[in-house]
């Protein structure tokens, strides 16, 4: 535990670009991928431009008000931390900063995102009848979407453990495409899931009980995973042998903290998922309950 304690505290104390770990400091740890920042700054801007239109013409705070748009600026802050600085320079290096950079993109910011409605708002962007032409073209896939939370599950399983298999880590970090892959297929797959839950559950096209059980089995993956890490005997990441040592990391140290990160913090974005949705499901029986209510 001692060993995990001191190599948080290299890990945060120190940083590296990517090209240059034992000589980088935590402010030279960025990324500035044009893979991110060119797509990453246009859909940006549309949803400025959409928000400034909608407040506009409803009212500032109406059609979407200030905490939604508040969620969105944090999930934009949870992506800069995993993808621009410092964590995506960090991770080729540390596996606990690779393992806490997949699980931001997987677990926080996803919901965080959604919150927002970025469709709805990039929508409000786009000229003349393009909002209702691409609504019409795109609801009923959408919908069917919202409709697969088994298919959204084990989707998010797989990734998460998928990506996690020490072959698989070691291929995205010595190629440039397949590390951007990878860090979409996370985020692909945790606003998959999420969304699922956000807006299947709210329009009672998902149960509770479902719902309930698709966290339990993400949380179960999650702690099996992070339990191998934190108790195996030996590295399992051969990659990471020869590269922790390059930021003063003991590697077994370094794979327990990776361990602990998806066993504990990255648990309770399901733990707020599982609250929500079984508060969602007593409101729904007290409402169902009540007298002259349809069901």
């Amino acid at each position: 535990m001692r060993g995990m304690v001191a190599g948080m505290g290299l890990l945060l104390a120190s940083g590296a670009a990517a090209h240059a770990p034992s000589g980088g400091t935590a402010t030279g740890a960025w990324t500035l991928s044009p893979w991110l920042l060119l797509p990453g700054g246009l859909l940006l801007a549309l949803y400025a431009t959409g928000l400034v239109r909608l407040w506009r013409r409803a009212g500032i705070g109406r059609g979407l008000d200030g905490g939604r748009v508040a969620a969105f600026l944090a999930g934009i802050g949870v992506l800069f931390l995993a993808l621009v600085w410092p964590l995506d320079a960090l991770g080729a290096w540390s596996l606990a900063a690779h393992m806490g950079q997949h699980m931001l993109l997987l677990a926080l910011a996803p919901p965080l995102l959604l919150l927002g409605r970025p469709l709805a708002v990039w929508a409000q962007a786009l000229p003349g009848p393009w909002p209702g032409r691409l609504h019409r073209a795109g609801a009923p896939a959408v919908r069917h979407l919202h409709l697969r939370l088994a298919l959204a599950t084990a989707a998010h399983c797989a990734v998460m453990l998928a990506w996690h298999l020490p072959a698989a880590t070691a291929a995205a970090l010595a190629h440039e495409g397949l590390h951007w892959a990878m860090h979409g297929s996370f985020l692909l797959a945790g606003l998959w899931y999420w969304s699922v839950l956000l807006h299947g559950v709210r329009d009672r096209q998902v149960s509770v009980g479902p719902g309930l059980v698709s966290i339990v089995a993400v949380m179960m993956a999650m702690g099996l995973l992070g339990a191998l890490l934190v108790f195996a005997p030996r590295p399992l990441y051969p990659v990471y042998v020869e590269r922790a040592p390059m930021l003063g990391l003991d590697a077994l140290a370094d794979q327990q903290l990776a361990g602990l990160v998806m066993w504990i913090p990255s648990a309770l974005p399901y733990l707020a998922g599982g609250l929500w949705l079984a508060v969602l499901g007593l409101r729904w029986l007290d409402r169902d309950a009540a007298p002259g209510q349809r069901p």
